[in-house]
This record gives C-alpha cells, structure tokens and sequence, in this order.
C-alpha cells in the first residue's frame, strides 16, 4: 500500500515525565481530519489525568506544522466530525484546559487551526522554516478557534489587528519580535529544543509549576470566557454568508475571491 494512502494520526509516547504528541499526516501537510482531531483530544486528556507526567511536547512530523483542516471531512456532505467531548481537553482551549505545561513545536506552513492550537498551548519553539498564516477571511469565514482573542495576549492589540485583518504570511524572527513564539532554531532542532526546555521545567516542582499555570488561567479566565461565548454569533455570521459560499468556491476554483460584504 503506498503511504499517501495512510490515513493520518497523532501518536503519544512517554519520555520519563514528558508526554511527546505527535501529528502525523506528511501527505497532506498534517491536515487535521476529525479523527485525528479526538486523537489529540484523547492524547492531552491522558497526560492532564496522569499525575506521573509534568510537560507535555506537542510537534508535527515532516516540515510542516499544519496546512489546517481537511476541509471536507469537517464541512463536506460525507463529514465526518461529531460534537467534542466536554470531559476532554480540548485542543484549541476553548473548553477544558491542560492543568501542566505544554509546549508547541512549529515549522513550515503553520496555517489556521495550526496557530489557534499553538496558542492554547503555553510556550512555542519554533523552526526558522516557520510560516504563519491566519487565512480565515480569505475565505469568507472568521477565526473561530481561539486566534481573535489570543493574538492580544501574545502579541498586543496593534500586532493582533495588523496579522488578522491583513491574514498575511509572516516568518519565524516576526513571530520572536512579536512574542508570537518565544524560541527560534534551526530547522531540524526544534523538537530537540522543546524536549529539552521540557526536562528543564521538569526539575521543577510540579505542584508549583502546575498551582502557576492554573493561577494564570485564573486571571485570563474571565476575558477569555467572554471572547468565546461570541464565537457561535461569529460562526452564524459568516458561516452562512454569500461571502462565504464565494471564499470556498474560489478555494475550490483555485483564484481570488470576491467578495461583497454579504
């Protein structure tokens, strides 16, 4: 069978006390599908639950982070995807929360769903190959999994609005200027770094580390929580619009929208 025809996954596998999660889906630019998405569900939920592990490392195979959804697995007439489990951590934080540090790793084409799951996490080591794009409204829709309120806590309103109204591509050293990132390496060393960042944080106190984490979740909490509960009015705004069915056509089609603000 050639391994085009593999079906993706995300694996998980234990280093001492550090939960190594993995996307691996090379052919299709580790494009999500919604069985790889509850993989990754699952995988988070078994480290926050397993007190025996500190730090987890979240990375992609191959060279690129993620292209984003596989659109019509989510969207299409033969989906697939079902509603998240509530009781499970939930990848783009906007439901439950890992507890413990986690650290993304990022490389190559980092698009949508890719950068609102960095987010969610808690420190990002990035490639010098790394290539971010918020590319929603090119499209017709809006992001709706995180990145219209976790770009200001990263990066300040004015850096926000510029890479989100713009949804230009931008580079790794942007991404350390902005406070997008908090490492660059060299292609190839990134997944190394974050593992090794991870030992270190797990010389740590664990108690200590994770009492940090759930105290500053605490203080974003109430922010965050108003941000997401706009994000049904968001997802019936533009998801039903004629600028969307125009976005994923010309997706379809291969050219530039056009849009008329309807």
């Amino acid at each position: 069978m050639s391994t085009d025809t593999k079906p993706g996954e995300v694996t998980l596998r234990i280093e001492g006390r550090i939960a190594v999660i993995t996307v691996e889906n090379e052919a299709k630019k580790n494009s999500y599908s919604p069985e790889m998405m509850e993989q990754l569900s699952e995988h988070l939920t078994t480290f926050d639950d397993d007190d025996d592990l500190w730090v987890a490392v979240f990375c992609s195979a191959g060279k690129d982070t993620t292209a984003g959804l596989d659109m019509p697995k989510f969207f299409g007439p033969n989906a697939t995807a079902k509603p998240r489990d509530p009781d499970k951590v939930d990848p783009f934080g906007l439901g439950r929360r890992c507890r413990k540090p986690v650290i993304a790793v990022v490389q190559g084409l980092t698009f949508t769903v890719g950068i609102e799951m960095m987010l969610a996490a808690d420190i990002v080591v990035a490639a010098d190959t790394a290539r971010f794009q918020q590319l929603e409204s090119k499209r017709g829709i809006a992001p709706i999994g995180g990145a219209h309120f976790r770009y200001l806590t990263r990066t300040g309103w004015g850096n926000a609005m510029y890479h989100l109204f713009l949804c230009d591509q931008f580079d790794a050293d942007t991404a350390l200027r902005m406070g997008f990132v908090q490492e660059v390496v060299p292609y190839g060393q990134q997944i190394d770094r974050a593992i090794e960042l991870a030992r270190q944080i797990c010389t740590n106190a664990p108690l200590g580390i994770r009492a940090t984490k759930i105290g500053a979740m605490a203080f974003l909490d109430a922010a965050e929580q108003a941000a997401i509960a706009q994000i049904p009015a968001i997802r019936e705004q533009v998801m039903n619009s004629d600028d969307c069915r125009e976005g994923i056509q010309s997706f379809i089609e291969r050219r530039e929208a056009v849009f008329q603000g309807r």
